[in-house]
């Protein structure tokens, strides 16, 4: 996703790939879609109508959004975990919005919504301030060369506008498996001065973020996992 708001040239983080759709995916994206893909449009969201719940008895209803979910594994089991909740995934690539919408599918899930687009673009004109109980970004691109850190998603300008967009309490959780990255997203998210760390440096996994295959894998082979937790004072 870019990492800037307009004030400076666009820079993605991402690089759009050509992937296989699977057979089971593109029936989902079919089948799917039109109930749990949300089209992109330059005006805020009616998040009550979108998910069809609204506020009970003066407490909202959660909502979390997911960037970069990949194949959908952990934003599938999180809210099937958790249907209190209503979560709204963003991604770019075709065969992981299908992969979710067949997650959805088979776990017969009601409070996730999909937006295939652009991070910036639907959090600056589709996501009104204080509308975010919390934010997910799992494993992003690390862009392990030196050259590339500046396409890394965690820079200021995107930890600023998703900050906005977070209600007071609101939180901020992100992982990565690259100690560098790690290193860089501390820095960037104890600058801003309207989070708080929930930790001392890095946060212990929270029971919410399940273990990925992905992640179980890097596990057996000795990588490590940093989890950083903030939230909007």
């Amino acid at each position: 996703m870019p990492t800037d708001t307009g004030a400076h040239p666009r820079i993605r983080s991402y690089v759009l790939r050509a992937g296989r759709v699977g057979s089971g995916q593109a029936r989902a994206l079919a089948e799917l879609g039109p109930q749990f893909m949300l089209p992109y449009q330059a005006a805020a969201l009616d998040l009550d109508a979108v998910f069809g719940r609204a506020a009970a008895n003066s407490h909202p209803v959660p909502r979390i959004l997911e960037i970069g979910f990949g194949m959908g594994e952990g934003l599938a089991g999180i809210a099937a975990a958790h249907p209190e909740n209503d979560y709204l995934g963003v991604e770019v690539h075709t065969p992981g919005v299908g992969a979710l919408l067949k997650q959805i599918g088979e776990c017969g899930l009601t409070n996730v919504r999909v937006v295939q687009h652009d991070a910036v673009d639907v959090l600056t004109h589709m996501l009104a301030p204080d509308s975010l109980a919390g934010v997910h970004i799992f494993f992003p691109d690390p862009w392990h060369k030196k050259r590339h850190h500046k396409r890394r998603l965690i820079q200021p300008p995107l930890v600023g506008l998703l900050t906005s967009r977070l209600a007071p309490g609101g939180y901020i959780h992100l992982a990565t498996d690259w100690q560098d990255y790690a290193e860089q997203m501390l820095t960037v998210l104890s600058a801003e001065p309207r989070l708080q760390n929930t930790a001392t440096d890095y946060a212990p996994r929270p029971d919410t973020r399940p273990l990925t295959k992905f992640e179980q894998r890097g596990i057996r082979l000795g990588h490590g996992v940093w989890d950083l937790v903030f939230r909007r004072t």
